[in-house]
């Protein structure tokens, strides 16, 4: 009698039993989605050994671990279903890793994630308590100067720095030495490509990384210096407010033209003149060539800034890219070697580790397309040859030249070697390129134009990370344009217009008032 009582008290009980805010997930089918699109990098164990994951730095996630590198759980916890839902949307920036928002359904989505779960006996033990840390709201003042002094300080006080460098681009001294707890090689983030982030690139995204860490990695949480009382809360805010504000407002967006406007005086030939401040910035990315063999899956140089000015008869190209070492550099060795022996070669004879420099090319058609057709974007072929200047960091020197294909690349003489100011510090180099628009040879040099559209390519190299030869990082063709000064009758066209309608319109009007005035003489003369 009384359980009976007690169960119908339950059923009308006024307060409903919480349920899960997901809805169920079917494993079974989570499975179909995994194989499909997820068991070619991760396994079909889920072990992150799959077909493709050997050309992969940094590998893909090995699932039966269960240790994930974004989280809101603390260090060393199981993330909850959401932390692992986001890095299915939103992707990993810098890692193979794409977003599957917009590519797989909410219900494939949310049954792929209850299946991955199945890969480790840490989801199933009951003892586990998933429970996401209690984050604080982010203080005012994010981008005021006396913010970002008390955030560099903390940065460098709490050891920032030694992997991510002075400036942050991931050059500091310990950076040569840091691997993944499997003890693959990894690079320490560039504070200043905030696009590329992991979990994030708001300053809440941030600060969040800070206190739990990054799982597997050498990235520590700090959620235990603040428990220390070695730094508060907010102090811990505006280290992340610091780091957001090493990269731009907004991730850089892709165009395809650059815009390279006349000076009336000479061009700057050094890469910290102060003209460049005043000129606009275009920023291409990169990607590992991956076509032709020896194919190279993980480049180091993620992009790279170009302006570019002319004269009525030069032309300067400034170059920015962001390079954790000024290669050939011997601390940077033995990464290097980790990086060779992680990533499978498909050269019959496995890449040695050396001290390869530092470089960078710019290419061009040998002569300006009438139309849209350009030469093959990998360096041209042995028949449709591309124009371009090579730069290098040792011996630090400029070359132009024919490429015919990876494998051919003509230097041309006679002092067609472009000129060439480079200054490497805190994780980059700057370099301006210049030359003349018109040369003597018309066969096989370039001749700019300006008001003409110019196709325009670029290939880096980092040598601390093995890059040489066809081993490189490329971008598409894009195009540059030499903007033509405004011709005074530009100007002038519209005055003469405003000039002559104004005459125009006196004419009309003391014309009009002399009728008017004739009209009322004679009407005058009529009534006397």
């Amino acid at each position: 009698m009384v359980s009976g009582l007690l169960l119908l008290a339950l059923r009308a009980a006024p307060f409903p039993i919480p349920h899960s805010p997901f809805p169920p997930q079917d494993t079974t089918r989570g499975k179909a989605v995994y194989v499909k699109w997820c068991a070619g990098c991760h396994g079909d164990d889920g072990a992150g050994d799959g077909p493709a994951a050997s050309r992969m730095l940094p590998r893909p996630r090995d699932f039966t671990g269960a240790i994930y590198k974004v989280r809101t759980t603390a260090s060393g916890q199981l993330p909850t279903d959401q932390d692992v839902l986001r890095s299915i949307d939103e992707g990993l920036p810098g890692t193979a890793m794409p977003a599957w928002k917009d590519r797989l359904s909410e219900r494939e989505r949310r049954d792929v994630l209850g299946y991955l779960k199945t890969f480790s006996a840490f989801f199933q033990d009951t003892s586990q308590h998933i429970v996401p840390l209690t984050f604080s709201k982010e203080p005012g003042g994010a981008t005021s100067a006396v913010a970002l002094k008390v955030g560099r300080q903390f940065y460098d006080s709490i050891g920032c720095w030694k992997c991510h460098g002075k400036a942050g681009r991931g050059d500091g001294p310990s950076a040569p030495t840091l691997k993944t707890d499997p003890g693959e090689p990894i690079f320490a983030a560039d504070l200043h490509e905030s696009w590329r982030f992991r979990g994030g690139a708001g300053t809440a995204d941030i600060y969040r990384r800070l206190r739990t860490g990054l799982d597997g990695t050498p990235m520590p949480s700090f959620s235990d210096l603040i428990d220390q009382k070695f730094l508060t809360d907010e102090q811990l805010w505006r280290v992340a407010q610091y780091v957001r504000s090493l990269s731009p407002e907004r991730a850089p967006e892709v165009r395809d033209v650059i815009h390279a406007p006349r000076l009336p005086g000479g061009l700057p030939r050094s890469p910290d003149d102060s003209a460049w401040a005043r000129v606009e910035r275009y920023w291409f990315p990169l990607v590992g060539q991956v076509i032709r063999k020896p194919r190279w899956f993980a480049p180091a140089v993620a992009g790279v800034w170009v302006q570019a000015v002319h004269t009525a008869d030069s032309l300067a190209l400034r170059l920015e890219w962001d390079d954790r070492s000024e290669s050939p550099d011997t601390p940077w060795l033995e990464f290097e070697r980790r990086v060779l022996d992680h990533v499978t070669s498909d050269d019959s004879v496995p890449a040695p580790a050396d001290l390869w420099p530092d470089g960078i090319a710019v290419q061009f058609p040998r002569s300006i397309p009438a139309g849209m057709e350009r030469p093959y974007f990998l360096m041209g072929t042995a028949t449709d040859p591309v124009y371009q200047w090579r730069w290098t960091s040792m011996p630090r020197q400029a070359v132009a030249g024919l490429a015919r294909g990876l494998s051919r690349f003509d230097v041309l003489g006679g002092g067609s070697a472009p000129g060439a100011g480079a200054r490497f510090a805190d994780g980059q180099w700057r370099l301006v390129l210049t030359r003349a628009l018109a040369t003597a040879d018309t066969a096989n040099e370039l001749q700019f134009e300006a008001g003409r559209a110019i196709p325009v390519a670029f290939f880096a190299w980092d040598g601390s990370n093995g890059e040489h030869d066809t081993r490189m990082a490329v971008s598409a063709w894009y195009f540059l344009a030499l903007d033509q000064p405004t011709p005074p009758r530009v100007y002038l066209s519209p005055v003469v217009a405003m000039a002559v309608t104004l005459g125009l319109g006196m004419l009309v009007a003391v014309r009009a008032q002399r009728r008017a005035g004739a009209g009322g003489d004679g009407g005058g003369r009529s009534r006397a």
